[in-house]
């Protein structure tokens, strides 16, 4: 079993900046794929950025592309999500799933393990 926690959700003005963290425990395995999904009320879950543990790869939507930024730190388990050039847009929760997923079509029906989600909201 893998747990996750997510947390540095909040309110912040367009522009602004936040960093997400997701805390992994259980069974991380090296060739997992940690993922972050955000969701509004009445929409879909939708991807927003992937990384690899074991290379480092990283994949982005591309709504996101060069404001946000996914890392890891191994050591401790953790994943990072930095969010930048904050947009009303993207205010949602914001979920961290973790899986062996391979492929590059992330979709949230691929990943097994799931946080509780953190809100993110940013004002006009």
């Amino acid at each position: 079993q893998v747990q996750l926690v997510e947390s540095g959700g909040g309110l912040v003005q367009a522009g602004g900046s936040l960093r997400l963290s997701c805390a992994a425990s259980g069974r991380t395995f090296s060739s997992f794929v940690m993922v972050w999904f955000r969701q509004v009320p009445g929409k879909e879950r939708e991807f927003v950025a992937a990384i690899r543990r074991n290379s480092g790869s990283t994949s982005y939507a591309d709504s996101v592309k060069g404001r946000f930024t996914i890392s890891t730190d191994n050591a401790k388990n953790m994943v990072y999500l930095q969010m930048n050039s904050l947009k009303p847009v993207d205010t949602a929760v914001y979920y961290c799933a973790a899986g062996a997923y391979s492929g590059s079509y992330y979709q949230p029906y691929h990943f097994d393990y799931w946080g509780q989600g953190t809100q993110v909201t940013v004002s006009s």
